[in-house]
C-alpha cells in the first residue's frame, strides 16, 4: 500500500528496533513515506543508523527535545533536505527511573515532575511550534503517543500518568490552534509494549502478563500494529479526524473485569 506516498514525515523518538517509533517508521516506510529520523545522542546514533539503512532513510538529525535550540536546529537541518513537511511523529516520553518505583506520594519530586512534563508533554508543543513554517499549506498532521495511565492509575506509572494526561490535553489545544492552518493533531494511546522506556517502570513484565490476560483479544499488541494505526491517522484517509486519542490496546481500556474466573471464591 502507499497511503503516505510523497509525504515528508519527521519521526522523533526512534531509539532501537523495539521502540514504538520503530514500528511507526517501518509501517510508514512500507506505505511510501519519505522519512527523516532524529536520535537523542551519540549513544543511540548507531542503533538509529542501522534501522534507517533498513528503511532506506537518508536523513538523520540529532535532537534532544529537552532543548529548544536543538529543536530549532533540527528543523533548520530539515529545511536543507526538504522544501516542505507533511507530518511530525512525537514518540518521546521520560521520567527519572526513581519516580517510577514506589508509592506516588512518596517518590514524586518537584524536579521529577518538571522533567516528566518537559520531555513527555511540552516537547510535543515545542516541535509543533517549529514545524508550522515547513507545514504551511500542506494540511499537515501531528501525532503523539500516550498511554492509559493518563486516565487511570497504574502501579508505579506515577508521574508519567500526569505527564501523559498533560500531553493528551495538549493534543486538544493544539488541534484547535493548528487547525486554523488546516493541520490535524491526534494521539495514539498504545497498550504496553516491551520498550527501553517501559523498562524503567517497576514490575513492567508483570503488567504485560496481566494486560494480555485482560485484553479482549487475549494478547498484547505489537509496535507494528501501533505503526499501522499511525500510518492511517497521518494519511489523507483520516482527513476528518483531529483532537482525538485513538486506543490501540486490544480493547483493554474498555474492560472492567476480563472474566469471572479472575475473581476468587
Amino acid at each position: 500500500m502507499n497511503l503516505l506516498k510523497g509525504k515528508n514525515i519527521l519521526i522523533v523518538g526512534v531509539a532501537n528496533k523495539h521502540s514504538i517509533a520503530a514500528g511507526i517508521a517501518q509501517s510508514m516506510a512500507e506505505n511510501g513515506a519519505n522519512l527523516a529520523l532524529t536520535y537523542q545522542n551519540e549513544r543511540l546514533k548507531g542503533n538509529v543508523e542501522k534501522l534507517a539503512n533498513d528503511w532506506g532513510v537518508k536523513t538523520l538529525i540529532p535532537c534532544d527535545v529537552g532543548s529548544d535550540s536543538e529543536i530549532k536546529e533540527t528543523f533548520s537541518e530539515l529545511k536543507s533536505n526538504w522544501e516542505h513537511l507533511d507530518a511530525v511523529i512525537h514518540a518521546v516520553g521520560f521520567a527519572p527511573r526513581e519516580e517510577l518505583d514506589g508509592e506516588f506520594v512518596d517518590v514524586t519530586t518537584r524536579e521529577g515532575f518538571k522533567i516528566a512534563h518537559d520531555i513527555s508533554s511540552y516537547s510535543f508543543i515545542g516541535l509543533a511550534k517549529e514545524a508550522k513554517d515547513m507545514m504551511q499549506g500542506r494540511n499537515g498532521s501531528l501525532l503523539t503517543l500516550s498511554y492509559l495511565g493518563s486516565q487511570m492509575t497504574l502501579p508505579n506509572y506515577n508521574v508519567m500518568g500526569l505527564a501523559k494526561a498533560s500531553l493528551e490535553a495538549s493534543v486538544r489545544y493544539l488541534a484547535v490552534s493548528m487547525g486554523k492552518e488546516g493541520h490535524r493533531v491526534n494521539a495514539i494511546s498504545a497498550g504496553p509494549i516491551k520498550t527501553l522506556a517501559a523498562s524503567g517502570v517497576k514490575n513492567f513484565r508483570k503488567m504485560l502478563s496481566y494486560n494480555a490476560s485482560r485484553s479482549p483479544i487475549g494478547r498484547n499488541i505489537t509496535s507494528l500494529e501501533v505503526g499501522n494505526a499511525a500510518t492511517f491517522l497521518t494519511s489523507d484517509m483520516a482527513s476528518g479526524i483531529s483532537g482525538e486519542v485513538l486506543y490501540v490496546d486490544g480493547g483493554f481500556n474498555s474492560t472492567a473485569m476480563g472474566s469471572i474466573e479472575e475473581a476468587e471464591d
